[in-house]
């Protein structure tokens, strides 16, 4: 049976559709969406502490189209499975997820993408499995963070403090509804408690996924996702510790990129930016205008920082090339032209050699 030109259209439009799925963990489950191409691994895409998948929102529609991005929810976090009630969160947890997600799809490499409390965990990471990664994208942040000793021992402190507060608070949620606010106060909460890092009209991308309609209010909306994430251990170093890890990733297409507006990355990170520049060929930074939410307020800055990495470090393959047609017939990228031109001579090559021996 052969297929139609309109039904070869509509199975292609159906391939570019996100795809939600489900990946089964111990404890539970992780959701994500998959965007874009689902014939070749896609980019796994991390978000930061306290948001969701949704903060890539505005970034993907930007990003090549040879390749798909894989989003998820952590533990905790959207439409991801919460963590059993007296478990506290902690950063072997995510790590973890990456692993499983991989043995999931029989990955024996990952290509990441991750923004601020992941970009810390694809550091440690890509310092873990340098050997298992073929290329990492950190927005805002290049390290993991430094407490002298005694702000360590305040810090844990009031982290176990605050945990088991909010561990009391899930368990009451079963039997009490969260309290509840407008949509606008939402925003505003958001808006305020990110540091004005996440503009307010873009509040709604992070909004969507961690939020519930109120059961007692039909106007109001409480927070769904996991409170005890608020208080998820961290990954402390020092910076000679920091600096090892450093060393460690060698050969790892390494790009950062750092919010003008923002202090994530200052001179705490220098050593460890300078040894990623001494020992990794493939290490970049660069800095786009914007806040430390950059990828969803200046998605086009980073956008333009980001492709021509992807196409460097995984170019299209022949037969997975959906090259877009902007402004009607605008040449191809220069990364996609130099690649298509070494295939073509490689098989003109082919060809030679093959007639010459007719």
């Amino acid at each position: 049976m052969t297929t139609t030109m309109t039904e070869s259209k509509q199975i292609e439009q159906h391939e570019q559709e996100p795809m939600d799925v489900r990946i089964d963990m111990p404890w539970g489950y992780v959701v994500g969406r998959w965007y874009g191409n689902r014939q070749v691994r896609p980019i796994l895409a991390l978000h930061g502490w306290l948001d969701n998948l949704g903060t890539w929102n505005k970034l993907l529609p930007l990003l090549p189209k040879h390749l798909g991005v894989l989003c998820i929810d952590l533990p905790g976090h959207g439409y991801s499975s919460k963590l059993p009630e007296g478990i506290a969160y902690h950063f072997v947890d995510y790590l973890c997820v990456i692993l499983r997600i991989m043995e999931e799809y029989g990955w024996e490499k990952v290509s990441l993408m991750a923004h601020s409390m992941s970009a810390m965990l694809c550091f440690i990471f890509a310092s873990l499995y340098p050997h298992r990664m073929d290329m990492l994208i950190s927005i805002d942040i290049v390290k993991t963070r430094y407490r002298k000793p005694q702000s360590q021992i305040d810090y844990l402190r009031s982290n176990i403090e605050g945990y088991m507060v909010e561990d009391e608070r899930f368990a009451n949620a079963k039997r009490q509804e969260p309290p509840s606010y407008t949509y606008a106060e939402l925003e505003q909460v958001l808006f305020k408690g990110s540091n004005k890092s996440v503009a307010l009209e873009n509040c709604h991308h992070i909004l969507e996924r961690n939020v519930s309609k109120s059961t007692k209010y039909p106007d109001k909306y409480f927070f769904s996702r996991d409170g005890r994430c608020k208080y998820y251990t961290e990954f402390h170093t020092s910076p000679p510790f920091a600096a090892e890890l450093a060393r460690t990733i060698r050969n790892v297409p390494y790009c950062v990129i750092k919010g003008s507006e923002s202090d994530f990355i200052d001179e705490q990170s220098d050593e460890v930016i300078g040894i990623l520049r001494s020992n990794n060929p493939h290490f970049e930074l660069h800095e786009v205008e914007g806040t430390h939410h950059v990828h969803l307020n200046n998605p086009r800055g980073v956008a333009e920082i980001i492709n021509p990495f992807i196409m460097h470090h995984r170019p299209p393959q022949l037969e997975t090339w959906t090259v877009d047609d902007v402004d009607g017939g605008e040449a191809l990228p220069a990364a996609v032209q130099e690649f298509k031109v070494t295939v073509e001579d490689s098989e003109n090559v082919k060809r030679r050699k093959r007639k010459s021996n007719l």
